[in-house]
């Protein structure tokens, strides 16, 4: 799928001027393919995708912060809590000490990615956090790059997100791992 850079440019520039901390929102023309393919995937597939990404942030943070254990935890309960080895209120207690930790870093782009670890690992609850992730990784991205040098990196990785939803769509047969009861019954598998 093409990305349409109309738009998204803009409002995130615009975003940007007014000292917006978070650069993106759902309604982001961005997100459009992104979130119709996000609203129509298998939950399975969705925190598989999602718990790939946080890794990829989790060790960026890793190599910053290396004293710092709560992004890593909240990704490793994640899993356990999608696996059925810890219960909810376990996995939700570590997504929210990583929120917490942004709240402690000096950093922005460190701030985003910190949110979006947290975002990530919510998609073990429901697919509706899916979306959460991007919203702040790409805030990253732009802060990263700079806003005259964002659009680039910043369509390429929305074309990764969908790269790899697909990959795990077809590729779910193949997960070794174990799933608890209620990703089992989630509807769609």
């Amino acid at each position: 799928m093409a990305i349409d850079s109309s738009g998204w440019l803009d409002e995130t520039k615009a975003k940007l001027r007014r000292g917006n901390k978070v650069l993106f929102d759902l309604k982001n023309p961005l997100f459009s393919d992104l979130a119709n393919v996000i609203s129509h995937e298998s939950h399975k597939v969705m925190v598989l995708w999602a718990l790939e990404f946080a890794s990829t942030a989790v060790e960026t943070l890793a190599e910053r912060y290396p004293d710092e254990p709560r992004p890593k935890v909240a990704l490793d309960k994640a899993r356990a809590w999608a696996a059925g080895e810890v219960k909810m209120r376990v996995a939700r207690r570590a997504i929210l000490d990583c929120h917490a930790v942004a709240k402690e870093l000096d950093s922005s782009v460190d701030v985003a990615l910190c949110h979006a670890i947290g975002q990530a690992c919510g998609v073990v609850h429901a697919n509706g956090h899916a979306l959460g992730f991007p919203v702040y990784e790409l805030t990253a991205i732009v802060l990263t790059e700079g806003v005259e040098n964002c659009q680039e990196p910043v369509e390429r990785r929305v074309a990764e997100y969908l790269e790899r939803i697909d990959y795990w769509r077809k590729h779910l047969v193949d997960y070794s791992g174990t799933w608890a009861d209620f990703m089992e019954q989630s509807g769609r598998s």
